[in-house]
């Protein structure tokens, strides 16, 4: 499993966030605090930039923001109240089924490697 602060692809947040990478790459081009690494034409996101996203996700397709609103919600906020939505991420349903599979193929691994 990666850690919580490696480098997630395009694929594996839009996974995670349960939402098209195309969207992902829209959302770039509206909102000035999404800033994924680039290296060699692929995107890099950290864990902060992940919490970033379920937000703008939640305000847009939960609580019904516009764009425009989200824009306006994200320059009142204070940046280190990102930190606090990390918790949302990790109970995401996604995220929970993605941690079990993994345990599940370590504990399979384990009876073939020994320490």
């Amino acid at each position: 499993m990666k850690a919580e602060n490696a480098y997630r692809t395009i694929t594996e947040v839009a996974d995670l966030l349960q939402i098209p990478a195309s969207v992902l790459r829209f959302w770039e081009t509206q909102f000035h605090q999404i800033k994924p690494l680039k290296r060699m034409g692929r995107r890099y996101y950290q864990a902060e930039d992940v919490v970033l996203l379920a937000r703008i996700r939640d305000y847009l397709y939960k609580e019904g923001y516009t764009i425009k609103g989200v824009q306006k919600r994200l320059k009142m906020e204070d940046p280190d109240s990102l930190q606090e939505g990390s918790a949302a991420l990790v109970s995401n349903k996604a995220t929970d089924k993605l941690i079990q599979e993994l345990n599940d193929i370590k504990t399979y691994l384990s009876d073939y490697v020994s320490d």
